[in-house]
Order: C-alpha cells, then structure tokens, then sequence
C-alpha cells in the first residue's frame, strides 16, 4: 500500500559516505519496475541537499533504463556551479552497475518581481473534489487522484481528445517545502501517456506492460510558485505528438486558487509489445 509514510521513507536519503552519495528505498508500483516519479522526486531531495537554501527551479531527466523494486537505489550529486541566485547540479541514479536515471538540476533563490504573468487556469481548477477522490491503480493508500469529467483513459473503448486533467493529492503530507517539491515531481510522471492514448480506438492504459510497451524516456519539469502537496492540485495536460513508437506531451499545475505552479513536458516510448500484432 503506498501509503504517506513508505512515500517520505523512500525521499529519507541515507549518505553512503561522502556528502554527494546517498542509498535510498523504493515505492510501490504496479508493473514491477521502480515508477519514474519516485525518482524524479528522489533527484529534487538530493539537488536542494548540495544546495542547501535555494529550491529547484528546473530538473531535466533522462530515464535511461527501468529499476528494479527488490534493490535499492544509489544517488550521486555533482555539483556544476554554486552562485548567489542560481546553482547547478547533476544527479545520478543506479542500482549497481545499472544507470537509471540522470538529471540536469537547477536551482534559485527567490527575488522580487520585476514582471509577472502567467496563464490562466482552466475553469476547473476553482472546483476541486469535494472527496478523497481515488488512488491510481485500485491500490490502497495516500496518494489521491481524481479525473476531471470522470475520465478513465485505462478504458480502451473511450475515445476523446489527447487531454486530461487530473485533480492530485498526497493525504498526510508534512508541510514541509522539500517534501512538497518532491511530490509534485513524483506526481507529474504519471498522466501524460494516458492523454496520448485517448484519441485511439482500442488503446488505453490498462494495456500498458501487458500487450502495449510504454515508458516515459526524458522529462522536464519547471516550479513557478510554491504548493503543498497536501493539497489538491490539478494537473492539465495535452499530448501534441504520437507516431513513430514516441509520445509527446506538456502539463501545467494550478492551486485551486488559479495559481499557476509548475510546467512539464514529457516524451514516451508508447508502442506494441513485440508478438502483439493483432
């Protein structure tokens, strides 16, 4: 059950030795595989880490091979730059000789607004759930979601356009700036292949890992303004490519108050397993 507790366990980063490495334990998946947002948000824990006193601005990652859940993983920071409003870092995540993930990170300090604007939030935002809303996969615990309009794109039957927006939150969550800018990150993996499969008559996401192969490859995600995980958070997201075996998309993040709060983009590998031809 992927409870609040198993998710703050696997973001308590165990040092190894140096200051840089760190050991960590993984969250519940469904397909067997570490899921790519436990170490997106593994990867915002250790950059603010080397960094202490700036928050992460932007994390840019490549997913290059699946975890495994039995083992845990291993965490390297190497720091780039260190300045008064901006530092850099890399962050790499492996299980032995296995490199998973690798992540450009990089992090600010507040400043006062010279300009501000933002896109406004679609007209959803001001209604969040009024319940605790579902957990994804039909898997007890924490983690809250809820489709806006009742959508279910692991329904191969509904087609609709390459959209959905998705109400998320972690019940339990400490309101703690870490904590909420990992979670966000852990959040932001989950949806975006399932708007690529909506327009497709015969695709949905109860496929994926059985006789379809999908798997987010790069992601790229920015943090505008503060948010607490523990509250509902909407996620409106557009997939604006399929074809050729790759899915590609963009989300952007509201507070129920309009507030927009991050921005992503994501790219997928969402094709055929081979011998489903049928």
């Amino acid at each position: 059950m992927l409870t609040i507790d198993v998710l703050i366990g696997a973001l308590d980063l165990e040092p190894t030795g140096s200051g840089s490495t760190y050991r960590a334990g993984n969250t519940a998946s469904g397909h067997g595989t570490i899921f790519g947002g436990q170490l997106l948000a593994q990867t915002v824990v250790a950059a603010r880490r080397a960094h202490e006193g700036k928050a992460v601005k932007t994390v840019q990652t490549i997913f290059a091979r699946a975890g495994r859940l039995d083992a845990p993983v291993e965490i390297t920071t190497e720091p780039i730059h260190d300045g008064r409003a901006f530092s850099s870092t890399t962050v790499t995540i492996r299980q032995g000789d296995r490199l998973c993930a690798r992540s450009l990170v990089l992090l600010t300090v507040d400043e006062p607004d010279f300009v501000r604007h933002a896109d406004p939030a679609p007209a959803t935002a001001a209604h969040p759930p009024t319940g605790e809303g579902q957990v994804p996969h039909g898997e007890g615990g924490d983690w809250r979601i809820e489709s806006v309009d009742g959508v279910d794109v692991s329904d191969p039957d509904l087609v609709g356009p390459p959209e959905h927006e998705v109400w998320t939150r972690f019940a339990g969550a400490p309101d703690d700036p870490v904590t909420d800018q990992a979670l966000l990150a852990y959040a932001t993996d989950a949806f975006l292949i399932g708007a690529a499969m909506r327009p497709h008559a015969g695709v949905g996401q109860s496929q994926a890992h059985v006789t379809l192969q999908t798997g987010v490859v790069s992601h790229t995600l920015t943090y505008h303004e503060p948010s607490r995980a523990a509250d509902w958070l909407l996620l409106s997201q557009r997939s604006t490519y399929a074809g050729r075996g790759r899915a590609h998309g963009r989300g952007e993040v509201f507070r129920s108050d309009g507030q927009m709060v991050a921005s992503y983009v994501q790219d997928a590998v969402l094709r055929r397993m081979e011998g489903n031809h049928g």
